[in-house]
């Protein structure tokens, strides 16, 4: 029976940093892992194809549409999708076989099959009708999570499909309906849309992009709706019924009222996504969850069950990659005695759409019912020399700070390369900066960033150049 200090179950962004930072930390340690591929949906099904598609399908967009305006004379171009299939497939090995190096280098032992726990200290692994049990002190969970389904709608990932389906769809819709108007529907939406899908987005709630700021989500609004996008917002989805020809969508207002029916070729289901527990023998072995379905964890990220933690997607909070690894690393310096930390007031959240949304800290929202006094800055792209002559500025910058003490509470970017530029923000913040701080900072010109700086300027009411 082998014996080990850590036992990660899971190898997305969380596990696999996790098990990196514990076998930094001097740990014997081994990943658990179910798919024939390492990196979790991130690296295989999730963040790291779409923004291969993301990309690829906007050099397309700009081959088509932006080129001839700067002088670049080209003919039209041709879509080959199964060669952008490739070029996506060429991604994904790419990242896998980067954490089977990491696995490597550091000594990891890599573990195929399904892991459950049996109890403190106990992991069974099966596989192939075959089971092992290891022996550990330290168990943690990073199984993720799935697609969430959506009652009376079967997906088949062919014509209706989940955001698995959508990265690798055979040809493109000609009307694809999406339903969900998050990070992942807008996401997909776009790309299908560049390479010639009619997209329609049906959202139960009256906006877009629930969570973000609510100014930023109108302007995205109605940027993608120049775009070509429609949306059917306050509508939900209640059934899609098959025929050879045509996916017919039954739309009804969600407040309720008459139904409508619309024809698709693919429908997309991005209505969000849920822990994934199953087969790990929570219950049995008392490892307790919360009322949907999360397992419960303290402040230190320990179980109801001695020797076991959980991270990521399956706990509480955002589910984004990049919180989970930072979990990842504060639950290996935990469980080896140092003082592991995440501070959930920076995680910043992107939607790599063109233009980019981004965002770290508070909203106008919930500052008020919060009943914080806060000024606000705001900086357009239009006024942003950078901005100007790439002839890319839809957006503009906006700075929330504490009214008394001139702290930043939250920055929200839409634009080119958004998700690049609020990095400068989450560092600040992290400092307990204040908006002097940042409109004090040299930036760099002529760039985007320079839209950041002019945004805490006019936190204090003196932007230059607006």
């Amino acid at each position: 029976m082998a014996t080990y200090d850590l036992v990660v179950i899971g190898t997305g962004p969380g596990g696999y940093v996790c098990a990196v930072r514990a076998s930094q930390l001097g740990m014997k340690v081994a990943v658990v892992e179910k798919n024939a591929t390492l990196g979790g949906t991130c690296l295989n099904v999730g963040c790291m194809p779409s923004k291969a598609l993301l990309h690829a399908s906007e050099m397309f967009e700009e081959a088509g549409h932006s080129f001839a305006k700067m002088g670049v004379s080209v003919s039209a171009p041709k879509l080959d999708l199964p060669a952008m299939m490739n070029f996506k497939q060429q991604g994904i090995d790419g990242n896998v076989k980067g954490v089977e190096f990491l696995m490597k280098k550091n000594k990891i032992d890599v573990l195929k099959g399904t892991g459950k726990i049996l109890g403190t200290g106990k992991v069974e692994v099966s596989a192939d009708g075959k089971s092992q049990v290891v022996e550990t002190k330290n168990i943690v969970i990073a199984t993720g999570s799935d697609i969430a389904r959506l009652k009376g709608i079967d997906i088949d990932e062919k014509r209706i499909v989940s955001s698995t389906g959508a990265l690798s769809l055979e040809k493109v819709p000609g009307r694809l309906l999406v339903i969900g108007a998050g990070v992942i529907g807008l996401e997909l939406g776009s790309v299908w849309r560049r390479l010639g899908s009619e997209v329609m987005v049906v959202e139960f709630l009256d906006r877009i992009l629930p969570g973000m700021d609510g100014e930023i989500a109108k302007q995205f609004q109605r940027i993608l709706e120049k775009q070509g996008f429609a949306f059917k917002l306050g509508s939900k989805v209640t059934g899609v019924e098959m025929n050879s020809k045509a996916l017919l969508a039954k739309i009804e207002p969600a407040s309720g009222g008459a139904a409508e029916t619309i024809e698709a070729d693919v429908v997309l289901v991005c209505i969000g996504r849920v822990p994934y527990t199953d087969g790990l023998g929570l219950m049995e072995a008392g490892v307790a969850l919360d009322a949907r379905g999360r397992v419960q964890i303290d402040s230190h990220f320990a179980t109801s069950l001695k020797g076991v933690y959980a991270i990521g997607d399956v706990v509480a909070g955002p589910m984004l990659a990049h919180k989970a690894e930072d979990e990842g690393v504060a639950v290996a310096e935990i469980i080896a005695g140092q003082a592991g930390h995440v501070n959930y007031d920076v995680i910043p959240g992107v939607v790599y759409t063109t233009p980019e949304v981004s965002s770290v800290g508070k909203t106008e929202e919930e500052l008020k019912q919060a009943g914080v006094a806060y000024t606000v800055g705001k900086f357009p792209f239009t006024a942003n020399g950078r901005s100007k002559v790439n002839q890319t500025t839809d957006g503009f910058v906006k700075i929330l700070a504490d009214a008394k003490t001139d702290r930043v509470l939250g920055v929200h970017i839409i634009g080119r390369e958004a998700g690049e530029m609020i990095h400068e923000a989450c560092v600040l913040m992290e400092f307990g900066g204040s908006a002097e701080d940042l409109a004090r900072t040299c930036h760099a010109h002529p760039t985007r960033s320079e839209a950041v700086k002019e945004a805490a300027l006019a936190v204090g009411k003196r932007a230059i150049h607006m």
